[in-house]
């Protein structure tokens, strides 16, 4: 079953948070989208699921844990994540493995754009975070995470950017960005391994990525 946007009608700014049912429904981020937690419930509902098996977040910019605490109160499910958060039931590293929905991802450390990123690579799926992505209004088909602010290092990002793809199963054929569209092989030209080495490429210049960086 694909992974549900629950944050798709957002008029707020927001990440992608994806719901995925299947064996071990999991949340991957929670957004800043007032009223994310009644979609989530209906999505369940809809799936004959009861509850969540946990929360996991990439990274702890607000964009992707505003409305965390709310989703958290609502399914009391526990929270899985990299840095130390007052609600955190587990903790994240890198080469740990997690159940999301149907699948076994392993967590690889991924900072540059968050010291405490994290990205989920499953053998069909990965959840990338801010850390690589599709299109985001800077680069169509392949754009990395921002790095112009403070704490933030391209230099980082590009070896995080190398991490995944070193961890990346040729199975993997499809990639859940935080912001901007999924991709899919099925349907687009390119593999998932392509358009991350085409970000890869485009960070390696070392080019601002925004006029104003």
């Amino acid at each position: 079953m694909e992974p549900i946007t629950v944050t798709a009608d957002a008029d707020v700014f927001t990440c992608n948070a994806y719901l995925v049912l299947g064996e071990s429904p999991t949340l991957v981020d929670a957004g800043t989208m007032p009223g994310v937690d009644e979609v989530i419930a209906d999505a369940l509902d809809e799936a004959g699921v009861d509850g969540l098996d946990r929360v996991v977040v990439t990274h702890q910019h607000r964009d992707h844990v505003g409305e965390l605490d709310a989703v958290l109160d609502r399914f009391d499910a526990p929270l899985y994540a990299n840095a130390d958060h007052p609600r955190r039931d587990a903790a994240l590293g890198d080469g740990d493995e997690v159940r999301v929905g149907d699948e076994t991802c392993t967590v690889v450390e991924t900072p540059g754009h968050a010291d405490d990123h994290i990205a989920l690579v499953g053998e069909e799926r990965l959840y990338s975070g801010d850390v690589v992505v599709y299109n985001d209004g800077a680069f169509d088909d392949g754009s990395f995470g921002r790095t112009d602010m403070a704490g933030q290092s391209r230099e980082t990002l590009i070896e995080s950017l190398h991490a995944i793809l070193d961890a990346l199963p040729d199975t993997v054929d499809s990639m859940y960005p935080g912001h901007g569209d999924a991709y899919r092989e099925r349907d687009g030209p390119d593999t998932v391994r392509a358009v991350i080495e085409r970000a890869t490429e485009r960070a390696e210049r070392r080019e601002p990525k925004y006029p104003d960086e």
